[in-house]
């Protein structure tokens, strides 16, 4: 076994039917493990399952549900009898425009859905088997949860929670579970989509890697959290960005070519 092989664990990937958490969900699976994806429906659950192959279970469960989520660990353990692998991945934003615009709704939705929840699944997962057996957490947080921009400041502030959850969980569980998280820059995703759509070319020649991100080089780094290769790694929040944190890389180097 290579210290990537997942086969013989289980993952719970939450919103598992489309983008990032798609994606996981295929990392975790080409590297031989079981999966349950969830999805708020039956339907797209069932064609995230049957799109990712291998041993593949979908589940209809709303991240924020507590008898749902319930379902899904009791499932998880009855058809594989384990769960080594969490990944918290639903996330919504149903907020724009300036926080004091927003009103309570906006505000339950974006921080039931992007903190409670991964909150009830980690206590789901970690009671029924992480906490005797040992596992791993993997948070879906972002870029945004790490800095200030218009218009989004409710959820990156649910983000910027979200990595903090994170770091107290790697204590509360440490040593049996690993905590850790993600924190994607601009991917190319149903949720992020008005951040690319109309501007796609900008924001490639502004990244330092010269493009967008795609769901797959989440899910790549979501199985290599998940594995034996990073068995000394919690309480961390890795950025994937392909350097879009790091400023214009376009303008960046057209001044240092205007110097040469």
């Amino acid at each position: 076994m290579t210290r990537l092989d997942l086969t013989g664990r289980t993952a719970i990937v939450t919103g598992g039917s489309r983008g990032i958490g798609l994606a996981a969900a295929k990392a975790i699976a080409a590297a031989g493990g079981n999966v349950i994806v969830t999805s708020r429906s039956q339907q797209s659950a069932d064609a995230a399952a049957a799109e990712i192959g291998g041993t593949t279970l979908g589940v209809a469960a709303h991240a924020a549900d507590e008898p749902g989520a319930r379902h899904c660990t009791e499932l998880a353990l009855e058809w594989f009898g384990r769960i080594d692998i969490l990944v918290n991945n639903a996330g919504t934003n149903p907020s724009y425009g300036p926080v004091l615009d927003q009103d309570y709704a906006r505000f339950a939705k974006t921080f039931e859905v992007n903190l409670w929840a991964p909150v009830l699944w980690t206590g789901l997962a970690t009671r029924a088997w992480m906490g005797e057996h040992g596992g791993v957490v993997i948070n879906m947080a972002s870029i945004g949860g790490l800095g200030f921009e218009p218009n989004l400041g409710l959820y990156n502030a649910s983000k910027a929670a979200l990595i903090h959850l994170t770091k107290q969980l790697a204590l509360e569980l440490s040593p049996r579970v690993r905590v850790n998280s993600l924190a994607p820059g601009v991917v190319r995703t149903k949720l992020a989509e008005a951040l690319w759509k109309h501007h796609e070319a900008q924001l490639n020649s502004s990244t330092a890697l010269g493009r967008i991100g795609e769901p797959g080089d989440i899910g790549s780094a979501v199985a290599f959290l998940a594995s034996d290769a990073a068995s000394w790694v919690t309480g961390e929040t890795f950025v994937i960005d392909g350097g879009q944190r790091l400023g214009d890389a376009g303008l960046f180097r057209a001044e240092v070519s205007a110097h040469v």
